[in-house]
């Protein structure tokens, strides 16, 4: 194996070890960072063990400060949308789900809309995500927004030239609708590189648990990089505007960019720390006539572990 050959494949190694992070982020309650071990992987450096225990460290921190923010929104009755965009594997899920983690989804939900329907392309555009926007101490996470139109409807074709122009004459007049109506809309783009994406579509082909998430528009998607760039650059230039501005993500470093992102949306917002009641846990009453029953054989689920 050459050395770029090798470089690959351990950067695909280490793709995969921040896939593995994902599930030990939703384990470590204890917060016990020190037990973290990466010795099945390639990664095993004492810098690189260091700075996934800074990673946690400010993750769980911000976190915190998200339920303090969300708790602020319930509270002022404050409507906040944030919407994700970028190109395929550029890592907007990954950081939609480290910010809705811990929070209430009564609270903070997350629309990602599939293809519109026969009915829904007759539609006004906007329609289908109109029915999405939040009601007072409510925070929706688009992760992928209107702007498709901008992006994979353009460079694919699902629109017409017609259609495109009229979203651009229209979205900053109905940003602007949202905004005087009392939503706070954050609009944020990731940015990766051309070569990491073929190494995250790489990783994805190798690793069964993601293969789901490769189709053929991702496939088409990789093939056209430049189109899309193209599409990209006029969409933040046209719909960059003072009441809705566009903030671009780094993220060819993902987990940088998770912590990056929350950080300036935690900024965002100007939420303060709401004092709760003590809660104190009633005693259970007892009564002398109640006996449990037992739970029938034939119901129980077998203990096979």
């Amino acid at each position: 194996m050459n050395p770029e050959e090798d470089e690959l494949v351990q950067r695909i190694r280490r793709d995969l070890a921040d896939s593995y992070d994902e599930e030990l982020e939703l384990e470590l309650e204890d917060r016990n960072l020190d037990d973290l071990d990466t010795s099945n992987l390639d990664t095993s450096s004492a810098s690189y063990k260091e700075s996934r225990r800074q990673y946690f460290r400010e993750l769980f921190r911000m976190q915190a400060e998200l339920v303090k923010l969300q708790d602020w929104v319930v509270k002022t009755g404050h409507k906040v949308v944030i919407l994700f965009e970028g190109r395929d594997a550029a890592g907007k899920g990954g950081v939609i789900k480290r910010i809705t983690q811990r929070l209430n989804p009564r609270v903070c939900r997350v629309a990602a809309l599939p293809a519109p329907n026969a009915r829904e392309q007759t539609q006004w555009y906007f329609q289908r995500y109109v029915s999405h926007l939040p009601g007072a101490g409510e925070i929706v996470l688009f992760d992928r927004s209107w702007y498709n139109r901008a992006g994979v409807e353009r460079v694919m074709g699902f629109c017409s030239d017609e259609q495109y122009e009229e979203f651009f004459r229209s979205v900053p007049e109905f940003e602007k609708m949202l905004v005087r109506s009392g939503i706070q809309l954050i609009k944020y783009w990731f940015s990766i590189s051309d070569e990491e994406q073929q190494i995250r579509f790489l990783g994805r082909i190798h690793d069964p648990l993601k293969q789901w998430k490769l189709s053929p528009m991702d496939m088409e998607s990789r093939r056209r990089w430049e189109e899309y760039t193209k599409a990209k650059e006029i969409m933040i230039e046209r719909t960059h505007i003072a009441e809705a501005p566009w903030w671009v993500v780094q993220a060819v470093d993902k987990k940088k960019a998770r912590l990056n992102c929350i950080h300036h949306l935690l900024d965002q917002i100007p939420y303060g720390e709401i004092v709760h009641p003590e809660i104190v846990l009633p005693p259970r009453e007892r009564h002398e006539d109640y006996v449990r029953q037992p739970v029938s054989q034939e119901i129980l689920v077998p203990d096979v572990y």
